[in-house]
């Protein structure tokens, strides 16, 4: 499980960057743990505190080619912070958590915009050839399509565990039709270094996953 504590610190270094010097604004320690509560409840097996650390440190990796990496790093910790598998507005209802919070806590309007920007993208996960912060945050969390063969079992794993109330049948079809999406992308990855360092064994993964999908199944769950 990833260190809480560690995310903490990395929480105020990230939020200290990204505010304006106003004493008045509420302690960023608040923001960070009422964060870390929501990626901590019970309904999650794959976006837990463990995603999200593994995607801030992602974009650590992937930050020279982002406009903002301050925006971007906020981005990650809110992009996932609603989160109900069996919700629809899950991107769109944390956009509007930053969009009440980060002004609270002493964002400046525009870097606020930004991040709730950000967060509504991870709908498609398809940033526009000039949106460098987009293609960060989206590199950044679309990384674990390239994971090891035992780690990218364990994320698919968690999705399904996370998708438990769902029937095999109709889960094998949905979770097909997301693989073909992703698939039939141009590039699943935007930055220099996700295209060189990640896209094809992503597009291995998906593609080995897809193919274990399309197997006759038992009777349905």
């Amino acid at each position: 499980m990833a260190d809480l504590d560690d995310l903490r610190s990395r929480w105020l270094r990230t939020l200290l960057a990204a505010r304006e010097d106003d004493s008045r604004a509420v302690s960023p320690d608040r923001y960070g743990d009422a964060l870390l509560e929501r990626w901590s409840e019970p309904q999650r097996r794959y976006h837990t505190v463990d995603h999200l650390a593994a995607v801030l440190d992602h974009v650590d990796v992937l930050e020279e080619y982002a406009a903002d990496p301050a925006a971007v790093r906020l981005a990650a910790w809110f992009h996932d912070a609603v989160y109900l598998p069996d919700r629809s507005t899950n991107e769109e209802r944390s956009a509007r958590l930053a969009e009440r919070a980060l002004p609270e806590a002493g964002v400046p309007a525009e870097r606020t915009a930004e991040v709730a920007r950000l967060v509504r993208l991870t709908v498609t996960h398809d940033p526009a050839d000039d949106d460098r912060n987009g293609q960060v945050l989206c590199d950044a969390d679309l990384a674990i399509l390239a994971a090891p063969p035992s780690a990218y079992a364990a994320y698919t794993a968690a999705v399904r565990e996370e998708y438990h109330f769902v029937p095999n049948d109709a889960f094998r079809s949905g979770r097909s039709a997301v693989l073909r999406q992703l698939l039939d992308l141009p590039r699943l990855f935007r930055t220099p270094y996700g295209q060189e360092k990640w896209e094809a064994t992503a597009r291995y993964n998906l593609a080995a996953e897809l193919e274990m999908l399309s197997l006759p199944s038992g009777p349905s769950a």
